[in-house]
């Protein structure tokens, strides 16, 4: 059926260029041969074809656009004729007796343009003239496109200031009411289509209509270039008219395109100066108009002029700009019972971007904005509109891109409020869009009431809202939580009180944020406190004692002590061994540098019981050791009792590891408890070569095994490593670590080098080859360091310098 109706338009459009193209023939050899009557008679009957209805207005334009294009033509001849001495008034009235009205008026504009331009009557008597006359044509396409015609050849003849038309009789009021009382009548016709035709064809019409809108826009248009279109004349005539017609029509359609046409064609001051008028009309608009698009465009060119030069600025205070638009904005949302929230918060997100661009400096503004919002959401706990919620976003995201502060927007009081309607995903993205704000902007939050309030701002990162609670973390929600690693070790103030209550406000609020963040969350916590104690440290070291807690000596970092065990504590709930227990010896360090001594012993025993009851993993077990170790090495705050009590609980896990090799080097490791450079109290010799020699034993055990398992005795990279172990005892000073006890290593090595049932490892060889070599560099030193080293004969490990 649509194919069939595209079908026949096409044989009507291709009939109708015919008999057009053919009386235009004629009408041309009449043209040339100056025979006048011939020339009116057969542009009459060119321009009867287009009387037709079945064309659709798109066939229709191409039709007229010919016909235009001779009926230009025309005019010209007229003109000719008229500079031959032929009355332009007899030829006006003698086009008038065409005999049908629609050729009747074309010929009549076109002689009509002529007679205005031969100024021989007032151009205003003329334009009356035929804007009058054009009232035959009630049909909706051919008269719009009869009256676009009118529009088109008078526009360069009305009387304009500065125009050749303006005279005594003809005025700039003339023309305006000319173009009005045209864009009148057109906007009737162009609305009159929506109710022609059967009901099943609406989305048709609604289409044509579409399609012929601009015809009834260029009116505005023209309004817009008539020079003599002051601000008075605007605000007392030509706005008051054109709002009449737009609310009058009650047609949807035609209000929304003439209400954006309206603010485009006009300058932007002139909209500045007539704002209560003109939004004024918008709760008179019908529901269905999309008045959110036509008032956010309004607000930005508004926001534009604002930004284009601060002189303007006075202007916007002047005419109380955002009092107005907010009015109006309440008004279209009250007299609107059903708009959507969608519609609303789209309202409320281009004012608040108007308001953050005209009024920068009125957070109270701002707040109102937002406030207004928070009223109108009320009642509704979670938006599931995906494009509101896309709206609450920018609208949330709107001061954060203008101050670039996120301490400014937490002064706004309804903001967080306005969060609180987002769904608990968009929650987050909202909450890591303020941390990256903050990050990108390096802000410092530096109170403690500011941190809280920040906190319950991105509560959506901190803590589980939702039924999420036992999801496994995925690489994006890992993300987040680093991000709010990130934030909290960006918190910090000078003053040592204050600090502490921002470590405060942050443990309470991620203590109740659920087992699944502490691992994320809990380390840079533990660091801020660490860095608050050595600042704390510092200040003694300057000599200021004074103690912020108003506590005696030490009880400062007591406390932070007390909150820091407390707070790894709480990993336990996870559980998070590993992590936990390096966090206790980092405190056990601190305590170390405060000398507490207490303190110290007691971190190193809540991670000797983790490393007892949870970590039973042998990798983690390894390497947990060795950081216990390193760590109680650098410990010098230890009486000797503490000391030995914690020394051989190192050494006994040491023995207890499951693999022959870990063993021998968690024992060798702990050589270094008991010898220490800068602590005078802590050089034990004969345990140091205890250590060493027991090493040896599991060492050479794990050959045993290995031969016994497989055949071979492995690598001899154990032995070499203890060697190394030697040399930097006998380098220290150990009395207990001789020559003769290195000679007899290195010639155990080079026996177990040459035995066949050696297996052949190259990093074996030349780590050997290097503490050769090494020995070597320091006998050449020469001085004591030369001398120590010189009984070490090179007879003895001639021979494995080839390896």
């Amino acid at each position: 059926m649509i194919a069939d109706g595209v079908v026949d338009e096409d044989k009507w459009l291709s009939a109708g260029i015919a008999g057009l193209q053919q009386n235009a023939f004629y009408m041309h050899r009449a043209l040339d041969s100056n025979n006048l009557r011939d020339a009116l008679k057969y542009s009459a009957q060119m321009l009867s074809e287009l009387r037709t209805s079945k064309l659709s207005p798109h066939k229709y334009y191409e039709l007229y656009m010919r016909a235009f294009d001779e009926l230009r033509k025309l005019e010209m001849f007229f003109k000719e004729e008229a500079r031959r001495g032929c009355s332009i008034v007899d030829l006006y009235e003698l086009v008038q007796h065409a005999g049908n009205i629609l050729p009747r008026l074309y010929l009549l504009c076109t002689v009509g343009s002529v007679y205005i331009k031969s100024k021989e009557a007032p151009a205003k008597d003329v334009l009356k003239d035929l804007v009058e006359m054009c009232r035959g044509i009630q049909h909706p396409v051919r008269g719009l496109f009869l009256r676009s015609y009118l529009s088109q050849v008078s526009r360069d003849k009305l009387p304009d200031i500065g125009s050749e038309y303006e005279g005594d009789a003809d005025t700039v009021m003339d023309a305006v009411e000319f173009v009005l009382q045209n864009f009148t009548e057109m906007n009737k016709l162009w609305v009159r289509m929506q109710h022609q035709g059967l009901a099943r064809e609406k989305e048709k019409r609604e289409k044509e209509r579409s399609e012929l809108r601009d015809l009834v826009g260029k009116n505005l248009h023209v309004l817009g270039q008539i020079e003599g279109v002051d601000l008075d004349l605007y605000k007392e005539v030509v706005l008051p008219r054109i709002l009449e017609q737009v609310v009058n029509c009650k047609d949807e359609i035609a209000q929304f395109y003439l209400m954006d046409c309206l603010i485009q064609v006009f300058p932007d001051e002139y909209h500045l100066q007539t704002l209560e008028i003109l939004l004024s009309a918008f709760p008179q608009l019908q529901p269905a108009v999309d008045i959110k698009t036509v008032l956010s465009q309004l607000m930005e060119r508004l926001s534009n002029y604002a930004a284009s030069s601060a002189e303007v600025l006075p202007e916007f205070l002047q005419v109380e700009a955002f009092s107005k638009f907010n009015n109006a904005i309440g008004k279209v949302i009250e007299t609107q019972v059903d708009m959507p929230a969608f519609g609303a918060v789209s309202l409320y997100s281009s004012l608040l971007t108007f308001t953050l661009h005209v009024h920068p400096d009125r957070l109270d503004y701002a707040d109102q904005v937002l406030g207004a919002c928070v009223k109108k959401l009320a009642g509704n706990e979670k938006l599931e509109d995906s494009r509101a919620t896309k709206q609450i976003v920018a609208l949330l995201t709107a001061p954060l891109q203008k101050y670039n502060d996120i301490v400014t927007v937490l002064k706004l009081p309804n903001y967080p409020r306005v969060m609180e309607y987002l769904d608990y995903e968009t929650h987050k993205r909202m909450a890591t869009a303020i941390i990256q704000s903050i990050m990108k902007n390096n802000t410092q939050i530096s109170t403690a009431e500011k941190v809280e309030a920040l906190f319950e701002l991105i509560k959506g990162l901190i803590k589980d809202i939702d039924d999420s609670s036992n999801d496994e973390f995925d690489e994006d929600d890992i993300e987040e939580q680093n991000s709010v690693a990130r934030l909290i070790q960006m918190l910090c103030n000078e003053d040592p009180e204050e600090m502490f209550k921002i470590i405060c406000t942050v443990r309470k609020h991620i203590t109740s944020g659920g087992q699944r963040r502490l691992p994320f969350t809990v380390p840079p916590l533990v660091f801020s406190c660490l860095k608050l104690i050595r600042q704390l440290q510092g200040r003694q070291m300057e000599g200021q004692d004074e103690n912020p807690f108003g506590d005696e000596g030490s009880t400062a970092p007591k406390k932070i002590f007390q909150l820091l065990n407390q707070t790894v504590e709480a990993l336990s709930s996870v559980p998070a061994p590993e992590l936990a227990l390096r966090l206790y010896l980092q405190c056990a360090e601190a305590a170390n540098d405060s000398d507490l001594e207490p303190v110290a012993y007691e971190f190193f025993t809540q991670a000797y019981i983790l490393y007892e009851e949870e970590i039973s993993d042998s990798k983690a077990q390894i390497m947990a050791l060795h950081l216990i170790i390193g760590t109680l090495q650098r410990m010098h705050v230890f009486g000797v009792e503490n000391r030995d009590t914690l020394t051989h609980k190192a050494t006994g896990y040491s023995a207890k590891l499951l693999k022959k090799p870990d063993q021998c080097r968690a024992v060798y490791a702990c050589s270094h408890l008991f010898w220490v450079d800068d602590q005078d109290d802590v050089k034990d010799g004969e345990r140091v070569l205890l250590c060493l020699k027991r090493a040896l034993r599991i060492a050479n055990a794990a050959q045993q095994m290995s031969s016994a398992t497989r055949g071979n005795t492995g690598s001899v990279t154990l032995f070499v490593e203890i060697l190394n172990k030697y040399l930097y005892f006998f380098e220290k000073g150990n009395p207990q670590i001789n020559v003769a006890s290195i000679l007899s290593l290195i010639e155990l090595i080079n026996t177990e080098m040459q035995s066949d049932s050696t297996t052949p490892d190259p990093a074996a060889d030349a780590f050997l080859a290097n503490t050769m070599r090494y020995i070597e560099f320091q006998k050449q030193k020469g001085g004591a360091v030369g001398e120590k080293y010189e009984p070490i004969k090179k007879k003895k490990y001639l021979e494995l310098d080839t390896y």
